[in-house]
């Protein structure tokens, strides 16, 4: 192994490793597109689509969600699973502080948040909340609720992330709804 590690010194390094793995290289992707969609839609099908909402849609969408939707360009990726509808993958980009962040937001059939995961995050490291905290917006929906210091717990030390997470959560089912309006017969 390395020269300078002892017997009971390698679990250590070597989970050391493991996390600067999971935890990526400043700017790094954390996980690819796809290694994230098979992480929230196991063994489905997945297909991307691209949709330009119209003026009243992008402003529909920036009501809804209560933060700033700048993008009339989505990208939805629906998942099919053994036929059945199994929902929608997001992936929303956005600055922190001074650095970006990609976070992929997935939805069930239903709109309800099913997983969120990091896929890039470019600024320290420490400004990166713990796994545990994005369990938390599992099975939410749009609402007042989906706010810091409301439903949604606040992390000292990563605030910014913790805003810019909720506000990205926000955004994607606001855009998904309007989306749903639109399929809707």
């Amino acid at each position: 192994m390395w020269p300078w590690a002892t017997r009971s010194s390698k679990p250590l390094v070597a989970g050391l490793l493991l996390l600067g793995l999971a935890a990526g290289a400043q700017g790094a992707p954390l996980l690819s597109v796809e290694e994230a969609l098979k992480l929230a839609y196991p063994g489905c099908q997945m297909e991307r689509r691209t949709v330009f909402l119209t003026d009243a849609q992008l402003a529909r969408a920036r009501v809804t969600a209560g933060v700033a939707v700048e993008s009339a360009l989505v990208y939805p990726y629906r998942a099919s699973c053994d036929g059945k509808p199994g929902g929608t993958a997001y992936f929303d980009s956005h600055r922190v502080r001074t650095e970006n962040e990609t976070l992929m937001v997935a939805l069930d059939a239903e709109g309800r948040v099913l997983r969120l995961e990091v896929v890039a995050f470019a600024e320290p490291p420490d400004y990166l909340p713990r796994p545990p905290w994005y369990q938390q917006f599992q099975g939410q929906r749009l609402g007042p609720e989906l706010d810091l210091g409301r439903g949604i717990r606040a992390v000292t030390g990563a605030t910014l992330t913790a805003r810019a997470t909720t506000e990205a959560v926000r955004r994607t089912l606001a855009l998904d709804q309007v989306l749903r309006e639109v399929a809707a017969p």
